[in-house]
């Protein structure tokens, strides 16, 4: 098995699950990421700790999660395979645009950058104070705009696999690396808002949040029908797969386009049920608040709402 090789040149027996799952050592930059992600996160999570703060293991577990799917998609023959099968390819793809952003953010990382990073002092500036600069800043409002998140979600899709940019970045190293990235980064805009874990410019309604959710949704599945409906191959990367994947390319494109189809389903559902959860511990909440003021204040608001309703019904009988 040549792992050397790049893209078509790469010389692979047939997919299997274990050859797929087995680790390859994969992309270094990748690699290299992950593990600096689990110990930044680490870093943080025992630093508060240590102080006696509280940080939820729920949230911790899906950081951890999160960061596991991004090397376990791009550090394993996942990666090998997904250089020369298309279908394997959207494997990586819907992972790193849909599942692990999911997980990242409910992990919570920025909140937690938050808590753990110091100040920096009166009239000093430090990393924390950049990081509150920058969720404040213009920038980040529009890139976390869902004028913009949508759009650019619905882009990656349709801009790269039916234009001759997915071909241009697959020629290369960087450019296979650089898509990879955008993935990621394309998954975690969409979702960062809609989440509404860690605090951020944009910042709808539960409902407006749903929307947003379901607005780029059907475009996955039109995505995925135009793959499995097209009569020849549609990217020219995999048009000629090499002889030992033993691998039609027509039908490894139909599969391709089966799983981006289906695969939209997953991280809607997952994300469904962490809206809904949000909306109902913000309601409880909520009626905490509203019953803690009404004990200090002797539930002064009704009072007042009943003072008026005995007023309307002295002016009737006046």
């Amino acid at each position: 098995m040549d792992h050397g090789g790049h893209g078509m040149h790469m010389d692979l027996p047939p997919f299997t699950l274990g050859r797929g799952l087995a680790f390859s050592g994969g992309d270094p930059f990748f690699l290299v990421g992950c593990v600096l992600l689990l110990v930044l996160y680490g870093w943080g999570a025992l630093r508060l700790w240590r102080r006696g703060d509280r940080w939820p293991v729920g949230r911790t577990a899906a950081f951890v999660l999160g960061v596991l799917t991004v090397g376990v998609t791009m550090c394993t023959g996942l990666n090998d395979y997904g250089m020369v099968q298309f279908s394997v390819h959207m494997v990586q793809h819907m992972i790193l645009s849909m599942l692990s952003p999911i997980l990242l953010l409910l992990g919570a990382p920025v909140t937690l950058a938050l808590r753990a990073l110091p100040t920096a002092g009166r009239g000093r500036i430090g990393p924390r104070e950049l990081l509150v600069k920058l969720l404040h800043s213009r920038y980040m409002r529009i890139v976390t705009h869902p004028a913009f998140t949508i759009p650019l979600f619905i882009a990656s899709l349709y801009g790269l696999y039916f234009t001759p940019l997915f071909d241009t970045l697959m020629g290369s190293k960087v450019g296979h690396i650089a898509m990879m990235v955008h993935f990621l980064a394309v998954g975690l805009l969409f979702f960062w808002p809609i989440m509404g874990v860690d605090p951020g410019p944009h910042r709808p309604g539960y409902v407006m949040r749903m929307l947003e959710l379901f607005a780029g949704m059907p475009f996955h599945a039109f995505f995925g029908i135009a793959l499995m409906m097209a009569s020849e191959p549609m990217v020219t990367t995999f048009k000629h797969p090499a002889a030992s994947l033993g691998l039609d390319p027509l039908t490894d494109q139909t599969m391709a386009g089966g799983i981006a189809w289906a695969f939209s389903e997953i991280p809607s559902v997952i994300v469904l049920v962490a809206l809904l959860f949000q909306w109902y511990t913000s309601e409880q909440r909520q009626a905490r608040r509203s019953d803690r003021a009404a004990d200090r204040d002797g539930d002064a608001e009704l009072v007042a709402y009943n003072a008026y309703l005995a007023s309307l019904e002295a002016r009737g009988r006046g």
